[in-house]
């Protein structure tokens, strides 16, 4: 998202995550250097393949599918990295692998099995390793969805930036795909990002609150606030100045000023393309009308306080659409008049059927996914019912096997299928 042409909306870029497992077992596989290999008969950190581009992660289990470059609209994208995900599903027949979906492997000891990426950017993924230890689930064992947005110049940049803070505490009501650990029910449903808070506690000022801060109106107020401070407190374990990067940053929603983007991180992986970009399409919406000032106005979208985000956003990382929403005044930002206090998942009926309205044409495709997880819950919570409480090896394999099949079919995962 290079062009700094691209205004608000006008450029989106995705990128989605997804372990290596064995074919019978789902244990995870380190070889995403050799499925690279298979490609480009040499190691290397990403191959491009048209519109789609594969890039390794920080550990060797993980393979990232993206859009090359910006892309105008998300229509096509569910089956361009449906494409990818059979292609690469294909290679990995030989390595007695498949892709599988998810936030987190539900049975994966990250001490023991977690191997970091050996090759080019090696000395990054050491970095982190040295300062953070990075064999812990919150390291080794995530996968995730990030989104890009673009923006162009200040006035764009705090507009999408002040609408994205209210948005994110909601996300993981919909998409949280990370209920177990270690083979047990976390009692999170979004594992994933219960780590995600508390992985760079040893320097707070990396992830802050997760919701970004209030009230920042330009880049050079976001490098005051955030970046130079963050740089400042990694600065004596990174002499090298290794990690001193926009990437750094592991707020929920970043500024990657080098691509004219904001990109946002807490959207969990899930069961296939279409529920990813359905979810992204949603996301997009919302954040149209929210930046469009439909609800509320930009100055109070601006010094909206942090505190009560970042409570509410862990509230839903923990209890999903069913947190309740008793602050009439954020539920008024999203036009909600109907009652004085509603959970999560009625805050989102109402919104998805404010900025995708069911008479639209382009909202038919997005919405048939989004109902179905309106209606029987995120992913986590659907692996939940299938499972019916069973947390034995063999069931959660047989379970996740299930997923790994809606991922290689790009369909939808319902609990009560066979």
């Amino acid at each position: 998202m290079a062009d700094a042409a691209l205004h608000l909306f006008q450029g989106l870029g995705i990128e989605l995550e997804y372990m290596i497992a064995a074919k019978d077992t789902l244990a995870v596989l380190p070889v995403s250097d050799k499925l690279l290999y298979s490609v480009a008969g040499e190691y290397v950190c990403a191959i491009e393949r048209g519109e789609i581009g594969w890039s390794n992660e920080l550990v060797l289990h993980v393979i990232e599918l993206k859009t090359n470059g910006p892309v105008p609209e998300l229509d096509a994208l569910p089956a361009l990295f449906q494409e990818n995900v059979r292609t690469i599903n294909r290679r990995l027949v030989s390595l007695g692998a498949r892709l599988l979906p998810t936030g987190m492997h539900p049975l994966m000891d990250p001490f023991t099995q977690t191997r970091l990426w050996p090759h080019d950017n090696n000395p990054i993924y050491e970095k982190y390793n040295e300062i953070f230890d990075c064999r812990g689930h919150g390291w080794a064992n995530v996968q995730s969805v990030h989104f890009n947005l673009s923006f162009a110049g200040d006035d764009e940049f705090a507009r999408l930036h002040a609408a994205l803070r209210l948005i994110l505490p909601l996300l993981p009501a919909l998409s949280a795909s990370s209920p177990l650990i270690d083979g047990k029910e976390s009692g999170f449903l979004d594992t994933r990002l219960a780590f995600y808070a508390k992985n760079q506690k040893k320097l707070p000022s990396i992830s802050g609150n997760v919701i970004p801060e209030k009230g920042i109106r330009s880049k050079r107020e976001y490098e005051e606030k955030i970046l130079k401070k963050m740089y400042a407190d990694i600065a004596p374990y990174d002499k090298e100045k290794i990690l001193q990067e926009e990437w750094l940053n592991s707020r929920g929603a970043i500024a990657r000023f080098e691509r004219n983007a904001i990109e946002i991180r807490i959207i969990d992986t899930q069961e296939c393309p279409l529920a990813d970009i359905s979810l992204c399409a949603l996301v997009l919406e919302s954040v149209k009308n929210m930046a469009g000032r439909r609800w509320v106005s930009f100055e109070k979208q601006l010094n909206w306080d942090e505190a009560p985000l970042a409570a509410l956003f862990k509230d839903v990382v923990k209890n999903g659409r069913h947190s309740v929403i008793s602050d009439k005044k954020y539920l008024s930002a999203f036009g909600y008049e109907k009652n004085a206090s509603c959970t999560v998942g009625q805050l989102w009926e109402h919104i998805l059927d404010a900025v995708m309205p069911r008479d639209n044409p382009r909202s038919r495709v997005w919405r048939g996914p989004l109902e179905l997880i309106l209606r029987e819950g995120s992913l986590a919570e659907r692996i939940l019912m299938a499972l019916a409480g069973d947390f034995s090896p063999e069931k959660i394999v047989y379970i996740y096997r299930r997923l790994s099949e809606c991922l290689a079919e790009g369909k939808m995962f319902e609990p009560g299928e066979k």
